[in-house]
């Protein structure tokens, strides 16, 4: 890509990291949409001023992803990426207008989340044994950890000793846009952190900043949750997501379908807003659904 778009890119990049304090992974991803963007603006339309780009051309680079297999889903996101590039673009004195104002989103189609079943939940925690050596009880700390609390994986990899508070039995985790928050823990999952930190202390050297660590007494890093949380969940489920988002869905629809306020849920997620956390009362209808057409005599 040209030195041309580098300062723009480069500009708006330090101002979401340092200014709107969004994740490295976010700025990351939004680097990446903006280098497709220029790259196919320079391929396509030759090398242009930042006031030359015309609402057509950007239609064309969605078009063009349409075409090749793009999800409207991802095309979406690298839309949202553009509106706030070009909107930072006008802040910075760079433009007096946004190309995107006639800009369209493509409808998304709405999937429910998927998530495992409560039997096979109950079957995981009760029935499969871990092992209780010191890798065992890290496995099942994190399947317990991302069942119960509902945090993501960077969530769950950047939790601190010192954001586990037993009197008070809450938990604090930094989520996305370095926000803080609390979420509740049991009695027995302030048991299972202690006696998991009663045994980090006999592995040599180990991490004593992060909770959860590796048998060598490494910070975590995400393939490693990644491939724990696959193996568990491939022995009580079929489902073809076996990711540790699947234990947040799951986490959240089990919160919903025993009746618990979609609000409460939402501040437990660390949703920006209700509209993200509103998608779990589809799964509770379609349940009722299912109830109602298998018990029903006139259903």
């Amino acid at each position: 890509m040209q030195s041309v778009y580098n300062i723009y890119r480069q500009s708006f990049l330090d101002y979401i990291v340092f200014e709107k304090r969004y994740s490295g992974n976010t700025a990351i991803a939004y680097k990446e949409d903006l280098d497709q963007f220029f790259g196919y603006l320079e391929n396509v339309y030759g090398l242009l001023q930042l006031t030359d780009i015309l609402p057509i051309y950007i239609r064309s680079w969605l078009a063009d992803m349409m075409k090749n297999g793009f999800s409207a889903r991802t095309v979406n996101r690298k839309i949202s990426t553009l509106k706030a590039f070009f909107k930072f673009q006008i802040r910075a004195g760079n433009l007096k207008a946004t190309p995107m104002t006639t800009i369209i989103s493509p409808r998304i189609s709405k999937r429910l989340p998927v998530f495992v079943e409560q039997k096979d939940t109950d079957t995981l925690l009760s029935e499969i044994d871990f092992g209780n050596d010191f890798e065992g009880k890290t496995h099942r700390l994190i399947i317990e950890l991302l069942y119960t609390t509902g945090i993501r994986r960077d969530e769950l990899i950047n939790i601190k000793e010192s954001g586990i508070d037993s009197s008070g039995q809450m938990l604090k985790v930094l989520g996305k846009g370095n926000k803080e928050r609390l979420i509740p823990l049991s009695n027995y999952m302030i048991g299972r952190i202690k006696d998991y930190i009663l045994s980090k202390g006999e592995v040599e050297n180990a991490d004593s900043t992060f909770l959860l660590v590796s048998a060598k007494g490494k910070k975590l890093y995400p393939k490693y949750v990644y491939l724990i949380v696959k193996r568990y969940l491939s022995l009580v489920t079929t489902l073809e997501k076996k990711s540790p988002h699947i234990l947040r869905h799951t986490f959240a629809t089990h919160l919903t379908n025993k009746g618990a306020d979609i609000n409460a849920v939402k501040e437990l997620l660390g949703h920006a807003s209700l509209a993200a956390t509103q998608v779990y009362t589809h799964n509770t209808i379609e349940r009722l659904k299912e109830v109602h057409k298998k018990s029903h005599p006139k259903a």
